[in-house]
């Protein structure tokens, strides 16, 4: 896996992906604090959430369970000193379809934050990880 990151200026940056794709990132600058895409920490939270939801998805798809959709909402503090890493991450699951079984929604996340989400593995080093979920019915609508 291979990536490129181009300074632009002042604290802006464009990341490409191995496979060509970019994104601009940085953190506040100016008088007004702007900034010009997210920080390269939120990046990282972006990151895990894109790895579990991902894992969700394919295993709850795999298991033939009739899913429309899934929303992870993150929640995270990082440590007040340098390096500043993230030490706690809350992951809340959103996950839709049609009579999803709630023991099996269960372990698809349970199955991504411990054994194949590496984001979420890399980051378990130094943060505390947590996870809730809700299965929203649309078979019951």
């Amino acid at each position: 896996m291979k990536a490129r990151i181009k300074w632009v200026e002042e604290r802006t940056f464009v990341g490409e992906s191995g496979s060509g794709h970019k994104l601009v990132l940085g953190t506040a600058s100016g008088p007004e604090g702007k900034t010009p895409g997210p920080s390269p920490m939120e990046l990282v939270l972006i990151g895990t959430g894109g790895c579990s939801a991902y894992d969700v998805v394919h295993i709850l798809e795999k298991g033939r369970e009739a899913i429309e959709d899934c929303t992870v909402e993150l929640d995270a503090d990082r440590a007040e000193t340098d390096p500043k890493v993230f030490t706690r991450i809350h992951m809340h699951f959103t996950v839709t379809g049609r009579a999803l079984s709630h023991d099996k929604v269960q372990r698809a996340i349970n199955l991504s934050i411990e054994k194949y989400c590496s984001a979420s593995a890399m980051l378990a080093k130094t943060a505390v990880i947590t996870h809730d979920f809700e299965v929203v019915d649309t078979a019951a609508k």
